[in-house]
């Protein structure tokens, strides 16, 4: 995934261009209206199908030109990009201009970053949409398929449920990625679940009792304090 960060505060900008390149992301920035907007033209005009998604973080108040102005003028030109506008003002005014100018998303500061990324995630996948979201996963024994939301191991269904099933389908979409616990929830229970609650732990637990419990490779590993991962076991050299 690509992201253009237009913001214009300096330290919000620099930590949020960390993490993102962090988080193994493209990073373009601009600190200006006009030089954001041009930002995106030329990008629109650069990427050629096939390429990973583009996803604009847009700030709403931005010397030169604010962010609505940029967001109409975009959307006027038929820039596809999604749009995740950024704003220090909760009122609810604001943000529904916001997305009747075209904006994706809209996030209040302060934030997490980890809901940053969930949504910035979310984003991707629906520009990405459903045609080039594979029918099936497959991790080690562990196949899903999407379609069906029908999981089995080594050829035997797992009896998951709705939720489990979520749980496995983010786990397995990155193999070997570590997913933290704030992930897991904004991903799989939504961006209001209260973040102390336990119940991404409670699932796990519910998961590995059925698709590791009494296997001699389990694929689920916790990595103390940090979060979950899921990846098939190294071959025997």
């Amino acid at each position: 995934m690509n992201i253009i960060l237009i913001e214009d505060d300096p330290r919000i900008a620099d930590f949020l261009q960390r993490g993102l390149k962090a988080e193994g992301l493209q990073v373009q920035r601009a600190a200006t209206g006009p030089e954001g907007l041009a930002l995106v033209q030329d990008a629109a005009r650069q990427t050629a199908p096939g390429h990973p998604p583009t996803v604009v973080v847009l700030d709403l108040m931005l010397p030169g030109m604010n962010g609505l102005d940029i967001c109409q003028t975009l959307r006027a030109q038929g820039v596809p990009f999604p749009i995740l506008m950024l704003t220090a003002l909760s009122a609810l005014e604001e943000r529904v201009a916001g997305l009747r100018m075209g904006a994706d998303d809209y996030l209040c500061k302060p934030f997490e970053f980890e809901e940053l990324l969930a949504r910035l995630e979310a984003l991707c996948r629906r520009a990405q949409g459903m045609a080039t979201r594979p029918s099936h996963l497959q991790v080690a024994d562990i196949v899903l398929d999407r379609d069906s939301m029908r999981a089995t191991r080594a050829g035997e269904v797992l009896n998951l449920t709705a939720r489990e099933l979520a749980l496995l389908e983010l786990l397995m979409s990155a193999p070997g990625r570590l997913f933290s616990r704030e992930r897991i929830l904004s991903s799989v229970w939504g961006l209001n679940e209260d973040p102390l609650t336990n119940v991404v732990d409670v699932y796990i637990r519910r998961l590995r009792s059925k698709i590791d419990e009494g296997r001699d490779s389990p694929l689920i590993q916790t990595m103390r304090g940090l979060g979950y991962r899921l990846e098939a076991p190294a071959e025997a050299g």
